[in-house]
């Protein structure tokens, strides 16, 4: 196992410089620069801000300093909690083209945590809605609790996110009795309040990020277990006289969670690093926002910056599944301990 995780980390490592490498060449190939819409600019100051953050270097120089730069230097777990990349780990994208005066690693520190935090949420809404209602469905094929949460399902995947949240808008923010209101914008209330009201800010982004992939792990769970419930071994447990709870929870539910447990890899970095749609609707102070308007103003290294953190995030969370899929699976397991 610990060889097992040990190659995954190396693969990690080329392929997130594999990746620092194409943006960066992408971002080049671009015509134009971060600083080619600033008309009132004279010829004179353009080439001085170009030559201030080293845009004038040849293309081989600045690929150099910026592979340097994004290159862990060291190791301090305490900075590392607090999403401080330049003091946990050595890590310093720079300053950012557009945000004046602002390093990328002070926007990442400062809006990471809330798409983070939203990411959470969701996941922990769909997986939890999600299996359950798949695993309901399942066990009651082609009866109500079967047909009802799967027709709620497909209306989860048609329904696109940027529709959902105004309609969740209008209904509690306005349609329900004033006392359950719920907010509809920001993250957090302007002042001091208590942990229900802070938490009633974090419900709407949350449901609406999660509403997609809660009626995706719903279906998906419930041809899992669909398949896993009609296999010999199943048939086997029952004949040996344990209960029909033991048998779904204990055998069913362990082989029917390894599709799902594969989804929720991608899953969960998706939702971890935000939907830019879900922070515009509601004004959340989130890296989905920086992110888009990185790319549409060519910040050279606030996109450096999102890319490589979101490409990191998927590969750790890819290995985090493998490893509990290997614990899953005793084939799996097997084969990690021979290799």
């Amino acid at each position: 196992m610990i060889r097992f995780i040990l190659s995954r980390l190396l693969q990690a490592i080329v392929v997130i410089y594999v990746i620092a490498t194409v943006v960066f060449f992408m971002m080049k190939a671009v015509p134009g620069g971060p600083f080619s819409q600033e008309r009132n600019v004279s010829p004179y100051i353009l080439e001085k801000i170009q030559e201030q953050y080293g845009l004038n270097d040849p293309l081989f120089a600045q690929y150099k300093n910026f592979m340097w730069d994004l290159t862990p230097k060291k190791l301090n777990l305490t900075k590392l909690l607090t999403f401080d990349l330049k003091g946990g780990l050595g890590i310093d994208f720079g300053y950012s083209f557009r945000y004046e005066g602002r390093t990328v690693n002070q926007l990442i520190k400062e809006s990471f945590p809330v798409s983070l935090e939203l990411g959470l949420y969701a996941l922990l809404l769909a997986s939890t809605i999600g299996i359950t209602a798949g695993t309901i469905a399942a066990l009651n094929q082609n009866r109500f609790w079967d047909y009802f949460p799967m027709s709620l399902t497909m209306a989860g995947i048609c329904i696109p996110s940027f529709v959902v949240a105004p309609i969740l808008v209008l209904i509690f923010g306005f349609w329900v009795p004033e006392a359950i209101r719920l907010p509809i914008l920001f993250w957090e209330p302007p002042y001091e309040a208590g942990f229900f009201e802070r938490a009633s800010y974090k419900i709407l982004p949350a449901v609406t990020l999660a509403f997609y992939y809660t009626a995706s792990l719903s279906r998906l769970t419930r041809g899992s277990m669909l398949e896993v419930m009609n296999q010999d071994f199943i048939r086997t447990a029952r004949a040996k006289g344990l209960s029909e709870r033991a048998v779904v929870v204990k055998h069913g539910l362990r082989a029917g969670m390894i599709p799902v447990i594969s989804y929720l890899g991608p899953v969960a970095a998706h939702l971890i690093t935000g939907s830019f749609i879900v922070e515009t609707i509601f004004m959340l102070p989130g890296l989905g926002r920086h992110l888009i308007n990185a790319a549409l103003n060519r910040d050279y290294t606030l996109i450096m910056g999102t890319v490589l953190l979101y490409a990191t995030l998927l590969i750790l969370l890819n290995l985090a599944v493998d490893v509990v899929l290997a614990l899953l699976n005793p084939k799996e397991k097997l084969s990690l301990k021979n290799s």
